[in-house]
């Protein structure tokens, strides 16, 4: 009898096995090929049983690791556009926020992403907020963070990228965005010396004065301190000894008033202020028609779909306010080639996602590049350009 027991607790275990084995070669299977359902029904479901900020952890090690698959196939020939002298496959990138410290960069343009954003990235290393400091509204397909710019430090990210790019293993564009530390006694300093070290290596440099993250950041925003912080910006840039063209741009808020606006628009249209492009928008600290209403009341800044129709309405008046001649990166809520061509029409010439790559996976990327070349082929467009603000009074406040 004992003997027989043995045999079919040994037949189990062998049952087991051979179960976990096919699960896990099925796994990577669908993976390695990109399943867009099996990432959407069961990786990303399965992703949301760990905590969002150890998720996110994951998330970037597998992009370092470069563990999603096989690179991505060539993209529709309407997606080709140009990026401040570069030429660049498609213009959707991967927003700040995710690949905080420069790890993941090769991985995340073999996903397909015409550009990389690294960052934020302070002066000096700091932890950020506290934690639980990131939160889904799975219900809403939107996320809730209160990261405060946990960064490893200029010297670290660094040098990190210098390595990269040195090692000549990169060939795509990427960009820096820029913060300032916590308990920095000068924006303008932190931002000065952002400016000078990663100046020299990076595609594009990106101020960021809109995180809702970092107590007085925002007030960066008012029309006196941004034209003295984008002077300093600006003078700095052109100072430095190599690369001294490198395009600087401007990241702001999408809970800005139409007065805001104007002076945000008045000022970067001065010559000494003139950044050269606009990333609009970063997250919102607005809370409205959120189904996850009890997650809602958490602190921080709110991206995915309920930032989808702000976002693109700020795209508008920013396209509208400085006549269309500041390239603007559109940025918030894109989740499908229909939101994305909404982001071309209101006036971005670029577009970046972050939230809806969390919540649907590698996938996301190819299936909005295919959406929106279908998109705009359908219309009768021949390039990205030609959509570009082509319908922009669409989307302006009523």
């Amino acid at each position: 009898m004992a003997a027989n027991s043995k045999k079919a607790i040994n037949k189990l275990k062998s049952l087991a096995l051979v179960c976990t084995g096919g699960g896990l070669v099925f796994s990577g299977l669908c993976i390695n090929q990109g399943n867009e359902s099996y990432y959407r029904n069961v990786l990303m479901p399965a992703t949301r049983l760990l905590p969002p900020e150890t998720s996110h952890k994951l998330a970037v090690w597998c992009c370092k690791y470069k563990l999603f698959g096989k690179p991505h196939k060539q993209d529709n020939a309407i997606l080709a556009t140009k990026f401040f002298g570069h030429d660049m496959e498609n213009p959707l990138g991967i927003a700040a926020g995710f690949d905080k410290h420069g790890e993941a960069v090769e991985g995340l343009k073999q996903l397909g992403f015409g550009f990389v954003e690294i960052g934020s990235v302070t002066p000096e290393p700091q932890p950020g907020n506290p934690q639980p400091r990131v939160f889904r509204l799975v219900n809403d397909e939107a996320i809730i963070n209160r990261y405060g710019f946990n960064s490893e430090g200029h010297v670290v990210v660094f040098q990190r990228l210098k390595e990269l790019k040195d090692s000549g293993k990169y060939n795509g564009i990427f960009g820096i965005n820029l913060g300032k530390n916590k308990t920095s006694p000068s924006a303008k300093e932190d931002y000065k010396q952002g400016v000078q070290i990663f100046g020299p290596i990076a595609d594009y440099l990106v101020i960021n004065i809109s995180s809702p993250n970092t107590p007085g950041l925002r007030d960066l925003q008012g029309k006196k301190d941004l034209q003295e912080l984008l002077e300093t910006v600006i003078q700095t840039r052109n100072e430095l000894p190599y690369n001294n063209k490198v395009p600087v741009l401007l990241k702001i808020a999408p809970d800005l008033t139409s007065q805001d606006i104007k002076d945000i628009a008045s000022v970067i249209n001065k010559k000494s202020c003139h950044v050269d492009g606009l990333i609009v928008s970063n997250t919102t600290v607005s809370r409205e028609n959120l189904k996850d209403e009890e997650i809602a009341k958490e602190i921080g800044g709110l991206s995915g779909v309920p930032l989808r129709s702000k976002s693109t309405q700020l795209v508008a008046e920013m396209y509208y306010q400085t006549s269309g001649k500041i390239p603007i990166v559109g940025v918030g809520g894109i989740s499908s080639g229909q939101d994305a061509f909404e982001k071309l029409e209101a006036g971005a010439s670029y577009l970046q996602l972050y939230t809806s790559f969390i919540y649907q996976g590698p996938p996301v990327v190819s299936r909005i590049k295919q959406e929106l070349a279908e998109i705009l082929q359908a219309k009768g467009y021949k390039s990205i350009s030609e959509a570009v603000g082509s319908n922009y009074k669409a989307y302006l406040k009523k």
